[in-house]
């Protein structure tokens, strides 16, 4: 039997019946067709699944999509306006943080949580932050470059 759930996702308030064994991961997925959030391992080791669940970073895989009833969820989809990257995503781009691309939406989401409880954060306090989130290319130096810039940019033009 499903169940009837109700979200803001992206700014936009979304309605639906599911299951209630549904993963967020697959109901933003599968039924929204929200696929900038990746499954990378299904156990919450990876962190490529990572959302904002009112405002907090937390791994999509781990949470029911009825668990989920209720709250605001920002997925990486929901960063960009007017065509231009948010601060997060363009100091990605330009400090080479992106690699691959597979744990990129997930580490941006855990950064964007990192920078509101740390707005300077140090090299110890990023790696610390980013320690739920496995980028399995070639290390982590530019994604921690990519998060000082970015530290430095909202400092400069917080968003909105």
């Amino acid at each position: 039997m499903n169940v009837p759930i109700q979200l803001e996702i992206n700014g936009k308030s979304v309605a639906q019946e599911v299951e209630p064994r549904l993963l967020l991961v697959h109901f933003l997925r599968d039924v929204l067709g929200l696929t900038g959030t990746k499954v990378g391992c299904d156990t919450s080791q990876c962190g490529a699944c990572t959302v904002l669940m009112d405002g907090k970073a937390v791994k999509s895989c781990t949470v029911l999509a009825v668990q989920a009833d209720g709250s605001q969820i920002t997925t990486i989809e929901g960063l960009a306006h007017d065509s231009e990257y948010h601060p997060v995503q363009q100091a990605f781009w330009e400090q080479h943080g992106l690699q691959c691309g597979y744990c990129t939406p997930g580490m941006i989401m855990s950064v964007l949580d990192l920078l509101q409880k740390h707005p300077q954060p140090t090299e110890a306090e990023i790696r610390e932050g980013l320690e739920g989130n496995l980028c399995r290319c070639t290390g982590y130096h530019n994604i921690v470059r990519a998060v000082q810039e970015a530290a430095t940019r909202l400092q400069a033009e917080p968003v909105a």
